[in-house]
């Protein structure tokens, strides 16, 4: 009965300790995030087309988002030890959504690349923001349905955006998308400032406290295995959020309209699954089986699932294909709120935001290469299938950090010594 009462005395404070409303708007802000950098790979056919770009140019445009998403991601979580999560989410999201917004207006390539290069700048806020905040009040035994709730927002914003966002386009055109995707994105900010002010300030008078050092986060053999994991399954994720749309319009011979209706499903399930798998494996913590166990048992076989799925699709019919990509779907579902649990667990509050700025920022150069890589393939082969083939394999090594570089997933003890950055 002590030892009960101890446990219940060292858990972080709740939701409610920052208010009911914060994690589903950090869900929305996920949501807006996946949305505005979605759009471009949406408007991709149209773009191309209308601006002369060849299909190397338009993945040298999807993989620009992540020049400055990958950096600012050390910056972030940063900024977050500095001026808190909430304030350093507020100035992300503006920046976000005026780019977003500025990119309806762009005349060109060069225009186009400019903003995508500020988008990233801004959405880099996000993951240690939310990592920083569910670290630093929850369980590590809750972080599953926080995270699933997180994911969520992440798979329905590419749905938003590609079916929503390809029907208005088919309709009124792609940069009146634009403008009114980043119009509507900023008005998240209202809310926001209701439900955080308080606490914002309360957190900015409680940054002042010690954190590791980044050069002992570094080190740990914990954070490149969950960073080399990340990178895997963000390759399969960019491939398929970033070329989607143009390999079922131009490889598949779909419409516009059915193209959106066929991802925006795709994105569904992802969503559904992400969910339930954040509630599952909590509730599997909850009664009583290792973290470990839980937490290993579905980030591995979302890897393996989504290897599969998209050997598949590359050799299979229309039918087979959109199938197996629904089945990646629903691994991506496995993975992602699998994925942040897995980071928050290991770096606790303490080092949540660094930790994460770190694994972000090493998982997302998927998002540079993997644009680029499938561009080069498809216009070198005329074709996607040796693009299915490669994110395949890359997948499937994520098993490989999340499997073998990681011992256990469990907190890791800290230097308690002041950060340097």
């Amino acid at each position: 009965m002590a030892t009960d009462i101890a446990e219940v005395a060292e858990m972080p404070p709740r939701v409610a300790a920052i208010g009911a409303a914060v994690v589903p708007l950090l869900a929305i802000a996920a949501f807006i995030n996946y949305a505005d950098r979605g759009n471009l790979a949406t408007a991709a056919p149209l773009i191309k087309d209308q601006l002369r770009l060849s299909t190397t140019q338009i993945g040298v445009l999807v993989s620009a988002f992540f020049w400055s998403y990958v950096p600012a991601q050390l910056l972030s979580g940063w900024l977050v030890e500095r001026i808190n999560a909430y304030r350093t989410l507020t100035i992300g999201l503006a920046l976000w959504s005026v780019a977003t917004a500025a990119s309806g207006l762009a005349s060109g390539f060069v225009t186009l690349l400019v903003l995508r290069v500020l988008l990233g700048l801004g959405e880099s806020a996000t993951f240690p923001c939310i990592a920083k905040l569910l670290a630093q009040h929850l369980s590590p035994a809750r972080f599953g349905a926080a995270n699933g709730s997180i994911g969520v927002g992440m798979a329905l914003g590419p749905a938003l955006g590609t079916f929503l966002g390809g029907v208005l386009m088919a309709k009124i055109g792609w940069r009146e998308v634009f403008v009114l995707f980043g119009v509507a994105s900023l008005l998240w900010l209202i809310p926001w400032y209701g439900s955080t002010r308080r606490a914002s300030t309360q957190s900015y008078r409680a940054a002042a406290g010690s954190v590791p050092a980044l050069e002992s986060i570094i080190r740990r053999r914990e954070l490149w295995g969950a960073s080399l994991g990340h990178f895997c399954g963000n390759y399969a994720f960019y491939f398929v959020i970033s070329w989607l749309p143009l390999y079922l319009v131009k490889a598949r011979g779909l419409s516009i309209t059915t193209m959106a209706e066929v991802s925006g499903v795709v994105y569904v399930v992802y969503a559904i699954s992400s969910f339930a798998t954040g509630r599952l494996s909590d509730r599997w913590i909850r009664s009583g089986v290792d973290t470990n166990r839980v937490r290993k048992t579905f980030i591995i076989s979302a890897h393996a699932i989504i290897a599969v799925s998209l050997l598949v699709a590359a050799i299979g019919n229309l039918t087979v294909s959109v199938v197996s990509l629904v089945c990646a779907g629903i691994a991506f579902g496995f993975n992602t709120p699998t994925l942040y649990s897995i980071g928050q667990t290991l770096a606790g509050s303490q080092v949540a935001a660094k930790w994460m700025g770190v694994q972000n920022c090493v998982g997302n150069l998927a998002g540079i290469v993997a644009p680029i890589i499938t561009g080069l393939v498809v216009d070198v082969t005329g074709q996607y299938d040796w693009a299915f083939v490669i994110a395949a394999c890359v997948a499937a090594s994520g098993i490989i950090g999340w499997g073998f570089m990681i011992h256990r997933v469990e907190p890791l003890d800290w230097e308690p010594v002041r950060g340097l950055m």
